[in-house]
Formats: C-alpha cells, sequence, structure tokens
C-alpha cells in the first residue's frame, strides 16, 4: 500500500467525513473514493459505512486506521536513515514548536538555517505545549520547542528563561490588583497553574477577570489600550517601551521564571540533520530578537 492511502486513512479517521478528508487532502471526492474502494479491495475488507451525517469505521477499518500512524512513523524513519547514509545535511526536519515560539522565533531561525544548508525542508506542527511534548516524546517529530518546564527524561537545551510580569497602560497599587479588571487569554495548563498558584498566596479574593481573549497578543493590544491589566511573561512585551511592568515572585522573593526548551532524543542526534539543527540552535541568543 502506497504512503498516501495510509495517510487517507488516518486523516480519514480525524475527520469521519469524506469531504472534509478530501478538502484536507487537497484531492477530489471522487478520487478518496476511489482510493478507498482500491484499499478495501487490497485487505479484503470493509473499511467504512456511509451514514446520515457522515461515515463509520468497521472493526476492521478502526484496526487499519490505528496502524496508519505507525506505518506512517515507520516510513518516515527509513526515509530519514536512507537520506543520511549520503553523508549530507538534507531531507526533511520535523519540529514540534509551541504557539508562540511559531509567531515569534521561529521564522527567523528557520531562514537562518535555510542559508546555511539549502537541501533541508521543514515539516512543522504547532500547538499547546503539552501536545508538542508528547509528539517529541513518541517520536513524531525530531525535536520539540516547549515552554515551561515539563518532566522530560532525555536531552534537552535550555533556550532562553523570561520573567513573569503584571502589564498595564499606567502604574497600579499591587494592592487593589483583585478589584481591578484583568485581561485573561488560552495559554497552556502549567502557565495557568503558575499565574493561580502566585494568585491564591497573595490575595484572598479572585481576579476579576473583564476580558477573555483567544491569544496572548490580542491580550497585549487591550493591556496597550488601557482596557485593563495582564499576567504575562516579559517577551511578549519587547518591543513595548511605554508598558508598565511589575515582576511578580513567589514567597520567597524568587521572581517567577518561565524557560523555554528544546527538547529531542539522544538518538535522533545519529541523523546528520538533526545534529546540525541542534548544534545550530543551541548557537543562538534566543533571548534577543533574530
Amino acid at each position: 500500500m502506497e504512503d498516501r492511502d495510509w495517510t487517507i486513512l488516518k486523516v480519514l479517521y480525524e475527520q469521519r467525513n469524506v469531504t472534509k478528508t478530501a478538502q484536507h487532502l487537497f484531492i477530489s471526492q471522487p478520487a478518496l473514493t476511489n482510493r478507498i474502494q482500491q484499499i478495501e479491495k487490497q485487505f479484503g475488507v470493509q473499511i467504512v459505512q456511509r451514514k446520515s451525517k457522515g461515515i463509520e469505521f468497521t472493526p476492521e477499518g478502526e484496526y487499519l486506521a490505528r496502524c496508519a500512524d505507525e506505518m506512517l512513523l515507520k516510513v518516515n524513519h527509513i526515509k530519514d536513515h536512507a537520506l543520511n547514509m549520503r553523508n549530507q545535511v538534507s531531507g526533511t526536519l520535523r519540529l514540534g514548536v509551541s504557539n508562540y515560539f511559531t509567531r515569534n522565533k521561529l521564522p527567523g531561525i528557520l531562514e537562518l538555517f535555510k542559508k546555511n544548508y539549502p537541501d533541508v525542508e521543514f515539516k512543522v506542527v504547532t500547538g499547546w505545549s503539552r501536545d508538542v511534548l508528547n509528539l517529541a516524546y513518541n517520536q513524531r517529530v525530531h525535536i520539540g520547542f516547549v515552554r515551561g518546564d515539563y518532566a522530560w527524561g532525555d536531552r534537552k537545551h535550555l533556550l532562553f528563561e523570561e520573567q513573569i510580569c503584571i502589564a498595564s497602560r499606567n502604574e497600579i497599587n499591587m494592592e487593589e490588583l483583585p478589584a481591578l479588571s484583568r485581561i485573561d487569554y488560552q495559554t497552556d495548563y502549567l502557565f495557568k497553574s503558575l499565574m493561580n498558584n502566585w494568585w491564591s498566596e497573595n490575595y484572598a479574593h479572585p481576579p476579576f477577570i473583564g476580558m477573555e481573549v483567544d491569544k496572548v497578543e490580542t491580550c497585549r493590544e487591550m493591556v496597550i489600550r488601557g482596557l485593563g491589566y495582564a499576567i504575562v511573561p516579559t517577551l511578549v512585551l519587547e518591543g513595548f517601551t511605554d508598558m508598565h511592568k511589575v515582576t511578580i515572585a513567589d514567597k520567597k522573593g524568587q521572581p517567577l521564571i518561565r524557560r523555554t526548551w528544546m527538547y529531542y532524543h539522544e538518538e535522533s542526534l545519529q541523523l546528520n540533520l538533526v545534529q546540525a539543527f541542534v548544534q545550530f540552535v543551541q548557537q543562538l541568543d534566543l533571548s534577543r530578537p533574530l
């Protein structure tokens, strides 16, 4: 069976809809239906049954769909090692990257690396740090860029540290914080826990959440316009000099820190591509704009 057939099974299982799967894979619906029929013919089983609201996988189809991830992973590993035998830095580097790092650091890193190694291509998967951690752990990606101190038993490199601060347009009285309007944003659970623990250590009343937005950049824009305060890592405020910032600390007076890491497996360094990229990133000063 071809690689694309395993990809079809994987996406079809995720979407549970032929039309959406065809759109996702950029192929026509008749072509997709034909490939499904060919897969069924090859294995001699029915994979899906059409329902009024989509499709339903048969037990045989469920089994093949679960095999798809494993088969695609094996194919990627085979390709990696085959290219590695050339003793050149080439191939496709698979990266898992946290959302904020993707927007603010990754483009510059990839641009600089591509100048040194023009034969390299990139496949980037973005998401919350916990999801990126799982991708790296299960070797779905070569390297994971993760914000936060997650447990990791293999190789890692500290990229930079950020202090956590209260950001506002104007100076505020910290004792009055519970009564002031706070702007919250979606973030990973580890950072959320860090903020909640600090708050419970310092205030008896919950914060007044005046606004909830999707991204930290949106939150920053609201703060700039004086619509409330926010608790953010300092990197978010990079380049915004007219903001009022108060760094926060734990009960021992130690500043709250958020670290960003590069996680990877020792065995992946056997690939010239991964080794070159790891060494390249280790030489960068990511605490500053690229």
